[in-house]
């Protein structure tokens, strides 16, 4: 029992710390925070409506493609850090495949720019 304590006590006092700073941390952002905050911080931001507004109202559909495209490209970026890593374990296979993998993401790029996607007006 003793030597099982002596193996887990690094883990439970980090543990610990983690949630005393946790703690420490929201109750401070309680106490300093603004009490009456600014009428154009509360203001609608970047979709240009009022986050509590009906919900059946029009909402323009490039938002939703803007965040799809931004989906898109952001898990290219999850598959190329990875693979940096990993780089001399691929071998010749691993970066002829990523490079093919950024070739159809570049087609994709390419062909979401001519059409407008990205033209915010």
């Amino acid at each position: 029992m003793e030597e099982l304590l002596r193996e887990y006590l690094p883990i439970l006092v980090f543990l610990g710390l983690a949630i005393a700073l946790g703690l420490v941390l929201m109750l401070s952002a309680v106490i300093v925070a603004v009490r009456n905050p600014d009428p154009e911080k509360v203001s609608a931001y970047e979709c240009g409506f009022n986050a509590f507004d009906d919900a059946r109202m029009k909402f323009d559909v490039r938002f939703y493609l803007v965040s799809i495209l931004f989906i898109i490209f952001d898990l290219e970026v999850a598959f190329l850090f990875p693979w940096a890593v990993s780089f001399g374990a691929v071998g010749v296979f691993g970066f002829w495949s990523m490079v093919v993998f950024l070739g159809v993401l570049t087609v994709g790029f390419i062909y979401e720019w001519r059409k407008g996607a990205l033209e915010w007006e």
